[in-house]
C-alpha cells in the first residue's frame, strides 16, 4: 500500500482539527501513483492592445520642471482622449522627480543641474488597426517615450476552457497508456493542480527623436499578429483494475 502526499487546502477539516499541524496530509492509494505535468496553449488573434506613454522634462528648479511636465502630459492626454481612448482606459503608472548633475573633470566635482520630472502612462487601446496612427499622434502631442505595444485577449476565458479540456484529455490518455503497460486496467484521479501561462510578444521601446527623424508621412506600422493562452496543470493518478476505482 502507498501513500500519497494531498495539499492541506484540499483537506480542510483535517486542517480545522489541527490548525497547527503540517501544510499537507497524506492519503492512501492502493495502487501506484503517477504524476503528469502538461502544458496547453491555445493560440487567437489579440483584441486589445496597451501602449506606454511618457513625458520628460528638465528645468532648474523642481517647482518648473513638474509644472512643464504636468502641462505637458495634460496635451497628451486630452490628444488621447480626442482620439476616442475612454478615460478609464488610461492610468498613471509613475511620476519621478530626480535631481540631475554634470561631472566636471576639471575638479572632479559633481555640478548640480536642475531637475527632471518624468510622467508615463498606460493605455489601453480596443481598435488595434488604429495603433500606428495613436502612437504618431503621442509624439505630435509632446510624448518624449514609448513603450509597447503589448497585444493581449482581453477575455481568454474561452481559450483557457479549451486549453484545460485538451491538457485533461492529454495526461488522461497518457496515463492510461502508462497504466497498461503497468498491467492495470485504467487510472482515477486523485489531486490536480493549475498554473496560468500567458504569451506575448516582447515589447519595444521606441525613442521620439527616433520617431521624429525618420519623416515618415505614414503611421508606424504595427502587426498583432497572434497571441497565446494557456494553462499548466499536474494530476496524479492513481492505476486501478476493474471494480477498484470508487
Amino acid at each position: 500500500m502507498k501513500s500519497l502526499i494531498f495539499p492541506a487546502a484540499l483537506a480542510i477539516a483535517a486542517m480545522a482539527a489541527s490548525p497547527a499541524a503540517a501544510a499537507t496530509v497524506e492519503i492512501e492509494a492502493d495502487g501506484p501513483v503517477i504524476e503528469l505535468s502538461v502544458f496547453e496553449s491555445v493560440t487567437a488573434a489579440p483584441d486589445i492592445v496597451t501602449i506606454g506613454a511618457g513625458v520628460s522634462t528638465e528645468a532648474r528648479t523642481a517647482v518648473e520642471a513638474l509644472r512643464q511636465n504636468s502641462a505637458q502630459m495634460r496635451t497628451v492626454i486630452e490628444r488621447l482622449k480626442s482620439l476616442g481612448v475612454d478615460e478609464q482606459d488610461i492610468q498613471t503608472t509613475g511620476i519621478n522627480l530626480n535631481p540631475r548633475y554634470d561631472y566636471e573633470r576639471n575638479t572632479q566635482t559633481q555640478v548640480f543641474r536642475g531637475y527632471q520630472v518624468s510622467n508615463r502612462v498606460s493605455v489601453k487601446l480596443r481598435e488595434i488597426d488604429e495603433t500606428g496612427e495613436i502612437l504618431d499622434a503621442l509624439v505630435t502631442a509632446g510624448a518624449t517615450d514609448l513603450s509597447g505595444p503589448v497585444f493581449a485577449i482581453e477575455d481568454d476565458a474561452a481559450a483557457k476552457d479549451e486549453a484545460r479540456s485538451r491538457a485533461v484529455e492529454r495526461a488522461q490518455a497518457r496515463a492510461g497508456a502508462y497504466a497498461l503497460m503497468l498491467g492495470y486496467d485504467g487510472v482515477q484521479v486523485l489531486s490536480i493542480s493549475e498554473a496560468i501561462a500567458n504569451s506575448r510578444p516582447m515589447q519595444q521601446m521606441v525613442a521620439r527623436d527616433a520617431i521624429m527623424e525618420t519623416g515618415a508621412p505614414a503611421s508606424a506600422p504595427v502587426q498583432p499578429g497572434q497571441v497565446s493562452t494557456g494553462v499548466s496543470l499536474t494530476i496524479k493518478y492513481e492505476m486501478v483494475n476493474s471494480g477498484e476505482s470508487d
